[in-house]
């Protein structure tokens, strides 16, 4: 193959033809989404790839192919999701240090729950992880999609599971995102649940339903509104609280305040998602805001490069961030 002047041609060899089949998927489907994405032409010739097209094109292609195949060496899968953040985090300034021997670069870091093995999908996951891992208290700020939660909660399971603490609380603050749902019957279980359902969706994707049953009748794991979390002191706990955007000042400082000795706390939100009523400052920006400075406290914020749902879900995220940036 004779490269023009403008193109780049990259030859990959992979040595394990045993797990070529799940790097090119069903029909060469991942390789005809590198394809498509990125614009350049990738032909399997037997444990070969051959890549082509512009030399930027090509340069990601042969960093997520390498990312991923390293990715099947370690026995974890390869999905779409997975090719899509192989060739997000290979499009990073980041990416030329991932192609080493020593592993598949970004998904190198990883989090091993009993149901599933995380990996972060994009730099700024992969920052949001490394900052879970070695500070006391973290902040994770950014739209819907990005992984905030679902991150901190996998983070906190696998703490949990390694017995590094005690037990596990997530908390909410039970704001309505502009629905009246009245008084609602049941006990307060049943009253919270809805506000608190992200965070089980979350916990059963980490963990099988028994064990979450058992872990929460045990008190091992604890979800539950923040207005509970008043006069208490959460030590050697992994703390949780999401849609911070929904806290108002004294809220939030009540809330920081109940770290104890041995905890983790993690704080996430979307400053573009406000529920509060009109007037109202948010908890969240004012903590981020006063606390930026302080040591072992780390402020993470994503923005639409790491949302991981579905493709359209970044161009919402994108087309509302315009139209705010115009007003």
């Amino acid at each position: 193959m004779t490269p023009s002047e403008n193109e780049a041609v990259t030859y990959l060899e992979f040595e394990d033809n045993s797990l070529l089949s799940a790097l090119f998927g069903e029909k060469d489907q991942n390789l005809n989404r590198i394809e498509t994405e990125l614009g350049v032409t990738v032909v399997a010739r037997g444990n070969q790839v051959v890549v082509s097209g512009a030399p930027a094109g090509v340069e990601v292609a042969q960093i997520a192919l390498k990312n991923l195949y390293q990715r099947l060496l370690r026995g974890l899968s390869v999905t779409n999701a997975e090719v899509d953040a192989a060739m997000r985090l290979a499009m990073t300034p980041e990416s030329n240090a991932a192609v080493q021997p020593r592993g598949d670069g970004f998904n190198d870091l990883s989090i091993a729950t009993r149901k599933r093995v995380v990996t972060p999908r994009s730099a700024g996951q992969r920052r949001y992880i490394e900052s879970l891992l070695s500070h006391d208290l973290v902040f994770g700020v950014g739209p819907a999609g990005t992984g905030k939660t679902y991150l901190a909660v996998a983070v906190g399971v696998s703490l949990l599971l390694q017995g590094k603490v005690d037990r596990i609380i997530l908390s909410r603050p039970a704001v309505e995102a502009g629905e009246q749902l009245g008084f609602l019957p049941g006990d307060i279980r049943e009253k919270v649940d809805p506000y608190l359902r992200p965070l089980y969706d979350a916990l059963h994707d980490m963990l099988p339903g028994d064990q979450v049953e058992k872990r929460m009748d045990s008190g091992d794991i604890e979800v539950a509104p923040l207005a509970f979390m008043r006069g208490r002191t959460l030590a050697h706990s992994y703390v949780i609280l999401d849609e911070a955007q929904n806290t108002t000042t004294m809220q939030m400082k009540m809330f920081l305040t109940r770290l104890g000795e041995g905890s983790y706390m993690v704080i996430t939100g979307d400053m573009t998602q406000v529920d509060l009523k009109p007037g109202q400052k948010s908890g969240l920006a004012e903590a981020v805001e006063y606390l930026q400075n302080v040591p072992g406290i780390s402020t993470i914020y994503l923005d639409e490069k790491d949302v991981v749902r579905h493709p359209l879900v970044t161009k919402i995220v994108m087309a509302y961030g315009k139209h705010d940036a115009n007003k």
